[in-house]
């Protein structure tokens, strides 16, 4: 079953195609090596690991792969509901309970997806900075505060920017979606 929606249908393609090829090969190239090439000053093990541990809570990768997974839920949710019902897509938008049910995922997804921009922007900012200023205190250190190099931090930063940019794709073809049944449920637009 695909979405009742053309709008709906290039969704599931941006959204499960070019997003997750551009996460899975892009963001594994840019941040797939960055723990091992994260120093400090001093340039030791453990100061590495505690200082990449305060700067990455979460690495982006899990992040956005769980807010793939996330954001997926509602539509499954709808779909699994239409294959135990044996609803047609034809239905979906003829019927006011299939309509209002399916709206309702596609409005999850917006919801999801706008947590998820705020978790990403308190998470990682909108920039990745050269070098990043490490509270070492707890590790009882001579020093309180010490400079660490973050590698590749300008591509990190276009890769930011890009991930920011699908998820408000994403949102504005859930919002254009449900925009789009409502015309045709108006009889605005004619359905498919």
């Amino acid at each position: 079953l695909r979405p009742p929606t053309v709008i709906g249908q290039f969704h599931t393609l941006f959204f499960g195609s070019i997003r997750m090829f551009f996460l899975g090969v892009l963001g594994f190239a840019v941040y797939g090596n960055e723990a091992l090439h994260f120093s400090c000053d001093p340039d030791k093990r453990e100061v590495n690991l505690f200082c990449y541990n305060q700067f990455r809570p979460i690495t982006p990768q899990v992040f956005w792969a769980l807010q793939l997974v996330i954001v997926l839920v509602p539509g499954a949710f709808f779909h699994l509901y239409a294959a135990c019902k044996s609803i047609k897509q034809e239905d979906i938008l003829q019927k006011s309970s299939y309509t209002g049910f399916y709206i309702f995922s596609v409005f999850l997804r917006i919801v999801l997806e706008v947590v998820a921009f705020w978790l990403q922007i308190q998470l990682f900012g909108f920039k990745v900075n050269a070098i990043y200023m490490c509270d070492v205190g707890a590790l009882e250190k001579k020093f309180n505060v010490t400079r660490c190099m973050v590698p590749e931090h300008f591509e990190k930063t276009i890769f930011l920017i890009a991930m920011y940019t699908f998820t408000v794709i994403t949102m504005i073809l859930c919002v254009a979606e449900i925009f789009e049944i409502s015309c045709r449920r108006l009889g605005f637009l004619k359905t498919q």
